[in-house]
C-alpha cells in the first residue's frame, strides 16, 4: 500500500517533461529488447530478471545468506558479462551505427525503402532464375515472426540484391535447397526448412518446394515466391493458395500490393522500375 501511496503521488506530480522523459527511455528499452530478440543475449536477460526476482524475493524474507550471495554474485556478473557477450554487444552496436533501429523510417542508398528495394531486387532475381531454370524459394515474413523457421537455417543478415539472391540459389550453392527468409527488407535467413503442406487437392505435378511454399503459408501469414527448377515458372502461395505461371511484372504487383503499404506503393513506382531495369541490364550481360 505504501508504494501505490508513492506511486499515486508521483503520478500527480509528475509534469509533461517526466513523461516524456518516460516515454524515451521505454522507447529505448523496447528497441534495446527488439534488437536482442534474435540473440542468445534474450536467454541472458530472462535470467538476469529471474536473477532480481529471486533477490528481492530474498531480501524481503530476510534471506541474509542468500541475499548477499546474489548480490555479489550480479556485482561480479556484471563485469563478466561484458566480457562474455562482447560479440552480441557489439553487434547490436553495429546495427544502431547502421541504422537498423530505424530502417523502416529511413531508404536505401538508392532513395527506395528497405521493403520496396527488396520487392525489387527479388523480382529481377526470379526472372533471372526463371530463364535459367534455377529453383528457388523465397519467404517475405509479415505480421508473424518466424523465429523458429530462421534457427534451423543459416543466419545471414543482408540487404537484399538480386546478385545475393542469384548466388543462394546457384545449384552449387550449399543452401540452393533451402528458403530464403526476408524480414523488413533484409535477408536474415537461408537454407531454411520449411512444413509441407498435408492439402491432397494440390497438383501432382507440384515438387517439394511448392508444396512447402503452400504449407509455409497455410501456418503463416507470409508471402513466399517459388521458381520451379523444372519449367521455370514463377509462382507466389498466400494464405494457402498457390497462384502460378506469373510474369515478372505481375510478380512485382502481387508483392507491391501483399508488402507495402497504400501510400508507399503509389508514391515509388517509377523509381522502383528504374532500378528493376537495372538489375536487369546486368542481368543479362
Amino acid at each position: 500500500m505504501e508504494f501505490v501511496e508513492k506511486l499515486f503521488v508521483y503520478v500527480q506530480t509528475a509534469s509533461a517533461a517526466d513523461v516524456i522523459d518516460i516515454l524515451i527511455v521505454a522507447f529505448l528499452i523496447y528497441k534495446v529488447m527488439t534488437l536482442l530478440r534474435d540473440t542468445s543475449a534474450e536467454r541472458l536477460i530472462k535470467g538476469i530478471i529471474i536473477l532480481l526476482i529471486v533477490m528481492e524475493v530474498a531480501r524481503w524474507a530476510r534471506l541474509n545468506t542468500i541475499s548477499y550471495v546474489l548480490d555479489k554474485t550480479y556485482t561480479i556478473g556484471l563485469y563478466a558479462l561484458i566480457v562474455i557477450f562482447q560479440p552480441e554487444l557489439r553487434r547490436m552496436l553495429e546495427q544502431v551505427g547502421k541504422g537498423k533501429v530505424v530502417r523502416g523510417l529511413i531508404a536505401n542508398r538508392d532513395g527506395i525503402p528497405a521493403a520496396e528495394s527488396a520487392i525489387v531486387q527479388v523480382t529481377a532475381a526470379c526472372e533471372a532464375m526463371s530463364w535459367t531454370r534455377t529453383g528457388a524459394l523465397i519467404v517475405f515474413e509479415r505480421g508473424e515472426k518466424l523465429g523458429e523457421i530462421i534457427k534451423n537455417g543459416t543466419y545471414i543478415d543482408a540487404e537484399t540484391s538480386a546478385e545475393l539472391v542469384k548466388n543462394v540459389f546457384y545449384p552449387k550453392s550449399p543452401l540452393h535447397d533451402g528458403a530464403m527468409v526476408i524480414r523488413e527488407g533484409r535477408i536474415i535467413a537461408a537454407g531454411c526448412v520449411l512444413p509441407l503442406s498435408g492439402n491432397q487437392s494440390l497438383s501432382r505435378d507440384l515438387g517439394t518446394r511448392h508444396r512447402a511454399a503452400v504449407g509455409m503459408s497455410e501456418t503463416s501469414d507470409a508471402v513466399l515466391v517459388v521458381v520451379s527448377e523444372e519449367t521455370g515458372s514463377i509462382s507466389v502461395a498466400i494464405g494457402g493458395m498457390l497462384k502460378r505461371h506469373l510474369a515478372p511484372e505481375t510478380l512485382e504487383k502481387v508483392l507491391r500490393a501483399e508488402l507495402l503499404p497504400e501510400e508507399t506503393t503509389n508514391d515509388k513506382p517509377k523509381s522502383a522500375k528504374a532500378v528493376l531495369k537495372k538489375w536487369k541490364g546486368r542481368a543479362s550481360k
